[in-house]
């Protein structure tokens, strides 16, 4: 074990960590100590260093190179998205939506996950849908490369939105997670620093109302969509409305799904369905 990790020794380094973190704001500073200690124990990696970056206001999940995300741990570069942990309830929401069938296509279901960043979606999609033909996209080349190392690299694309994906995906995706940016412009001045200084605009950024993105995704959804597939967003609940609008006006059906205990809403639009002889 390496060093400060057994006995007094450990619970030493930890309580003196735990109290420069608290110091400086850390709330739940004895848990980031004791991951700082473990991703410290790596080769190469620099305890003071590290420590430093935490407390000049990096967010840990940057500092120690990972995000914990539906169960998995989720590889995380300097510089790209910090998955949030409510985003487990978009994932779990279209792991639990139909995949429509088809006798005469038995390739498998095709999954998108568009505004990827790390690739977290993604990767907690693949793990509950085994069998899923899984692809990701987005426009930072920062969040690409970070997510080629969660997700097989091939399969993620660099680009603005739908021109980042192969054409030979165009009618044919099943499930389409859209965790675009919902932030107002107005509003990116007040987020906390952590997210407005050490993580990418785009994937914050959501115009003046915070859905000029989704609007984007709803206007082309469906033409990728295949017959009864699904596309999903978060959104808050001032803008649900709206969202709703937008994908209605694509010529999705629309329904808005909430978790009380993440104070969580996800919209899904869905295409019509193909028509049965």
């Amino acid at each position: 074990m390496g060093k400060g990790n057994s006995g007094a020794t450990h619970t030493e380094s930890v309580t003196l960590l735990a109290a420069r973190l608290r110091a400086a704001g850390c709330v739940f500073a004895e848990e980031e100590a004791e991951l700082l200690l473990e991703a410290a124990s790596a080769p190469g990696a620099v305890l003071e260093d590290m420590v430093v970056r935490r407390v000049t206001g990096e967010p840990l999940e940057q500092v120690v190179g990972w995000a914990e995300f539906g169960g998995l741990r989720i590889l995380l570069d300097p510089g790209v998205f910090v998955p949030r942990r409510r985003t487990e309830f978009l994932v779990s929401v279209a792991a639990g939506l139909p995949l429509a069938a088809s006798s005469s296509n038995p390739a498998p279901p095709v999954v998108v996950d568009l505004c990827c960043g790390s690739g977290a979606v993604g990767a907690a999609l693949a793990a509950a849908l085994p069998s899923c033909d899984l692809h990701a996209a987005d426009i930072d080349p920062a969040a690409v490369a970070c997510a080629r190392r969660n997700l097989p690299s091939a399969r993620v694309h660099e680009g603005d939105l739908f021109s980042a994906l192969p054409a030979d995906l165009r009618g044919r995706v099943a499930i389409l997670a859209a965790n675009v940016p919902y932030v107002r412009t107005a509003d990116i001045p007040f987020l906390p620093s952590e997210a407005r200084d050490h993580e990418p605009l785009t994937a914050l950024d959501g115009g003046d109302d915070g859905l000029a993105v989704a609007r984007r995704v709803a206007a082309d959804a469906t033409r990728w969509l295949a017959p009864g597939g699904h596309v999903l967003i978060e959104a808050t609940e001032a803008q649900v409305p709206l969202a709703v609008q937008a994908f209605m006006g694509a010529g999705l059906s629309a329904r808005v799904v909430e978790d009380e205990e993440w104070d969580a809403r996800v919209v899904v639009g869905t295409a019509e369905p193909a028509l049965v002889p």
